[in-house]
């Protein structure tokens, strides 16, 4: 399994935290985004990871020279990141989809618990981690969930349609690689798919059953987006 960290983005609602750092590296409860990342998925068994930069790339690169080489995650550089989407960050990474992965975003922190019980619940295919929800904010990726497979995501979804928000973790095993990437392939080459999110590769899979929805009750993450985000994570 290898795990693929969207990290290109500025992030700049976390400013001015994210002038002079990319947002994976903003320090939360004392250690940075990214390293909260990092221990979560060595614990849950998750040593192959893969991170994707863009913005201060180069601090990026600094601040994973001074982790230990057995463990430091490779990086690679989304030159787009200033002009697409999230989009581009996995498209940056397709050589890496083949296989069975773990795609997550880098401004968003995960319990142990909570990576470990995802990837012992994923079916064969394409899996989107969600939680249920009655409430959402402005920037929840909401998701419509049916006899627990997807069957569509957006943020523009309507409050009838969405009973889940996702967590933007996402699992492919066995052959949902290929099927991941082919996905990929029709999203961003359609007229303006590069200036989709990433979750609109799900939506399209979701069309045709093809995704999972693996549910999670743990209220234990949080994506870190404004300075009350970090606020919330510190004071839990």
């Amino acid at each position: 399994m290898k795990a693929i960290i969207l990290a290109a983005g500025q992030g700049t609602r976390l400013l001015p935290f994210t002038r002079d750092h990319p947002k994976c590296l903003v320090p939360v409860g004392g250690k940075a985004i990214l390293d909260h990342q990092l221990d979560a998925l060595a614990a849950a068994g998750v040593e192959d990871v893969l991170v994707v930069g863009g913005y201060l790339i180069k601090r990026l690169e600094q601040h994973l020279s001074q982790l230990p080489a057995r463990t430091r995650p490779g990086l690679i550089c989304n030159p787009f990141w200033s002009v697409a989407n999230s989009i581009g960050s996995v498209w940056t990474a397709r050589w890496h989809l083949a296989g069975p992965f773990l795609l997550m975003n880098g401004d968003t922190i995960l319990a142990t618990d909570l990576i470990g019980d995802a990837l012992r619940a994923a079916q064969p295919g394409v899996n989107l981690v969600v939680e249920r929800a009655t409430t959402f904010a402005l920037d929840d990726m909401r998701v419509a969930v049916s006899d627990g497979r997807i069957s569509r995501v957006g943020k523009d979804l309507d409050d009838a349609a969405s009973g889940h928000r996702s967590l933007g973790m996402i699992i492919a095993t066995g052959g949902g690689g290929a099927e991941y990437a082919d996905a990929l392939d029709a999203v961003i080459c359609a007229q303006g798919g590069a200036q989709r999110f990433h979750h609109a590769v799900i939506d399209h899979l979701a069309v045709n059953g093809q995704v999972s929805a693996i549910e999670t009750g743990s209220p234990t993450w949080i994506e870190i987006d404004r300075p009350e985000d970090i606020e919330r994570w510190q004071a839990r």
